[in-house]
């Protein structure tokens, strides 16, 4: 790993830059796979036969077979690349974001409509204790 960056400090948030992308690029190669519909057909009759095609570590295979969201941009995922997968499954965008927050589609639409979430609490990891910077 290279040395931290400012943004690894602020919780819930990963970025996709080079390293991440280094690391997911196997899985981001194997959502990318899922264009083509035979290869949908293939994972959806037997997704873990499927991702052995693709060297993925245990993390990512799991995040991928348990549907976790989030931890498929921590194990190096790129969420336009992830969400390939939540179409796969009849998924719209609005209902992965809800996942990833916690709440039903319908209250994530309106929470963003309303115009997003409130910065508090949204601190610094290193901050938290103090309460900001």
């Amino acid at each position: 790993m290279s040395a931290p960056r400012d943004y690894e400090d602020i919780p819930g948030t990963y970025v996709y830059d080079a390293e991440r992308g280094r690391i997911g690029y196997a899985l981001n190669m194997f959502c990318m796979s899922l264009n083509q519909p035979a290869n949908r057909a293939a994972f959806k009759a037997d997704e873990p036969r499927y991702l052995e095609k693709f060297p993925l570590t245990p993390e990512q295979r799991a995040a991928v077979l348990e549907r976790d969201w989030l931890g498929m941009l921590k194990v190096g995922g790129n969420i336009y690349y992830t969400i390939k997968i939540a179409f796969c499954d009849g998924l719209t965008f609005q209902d992965v974001a809800g996942m990833m927050c916690g709440m039903p589609k319908e209250e994530y639409a309106k929470m963003m409509l309303a115009g997003g979430r409130t910065p508090e609490g949204n601190l610094y990891k290193a901050d938290a204790a103090t309460g900001g910077r």
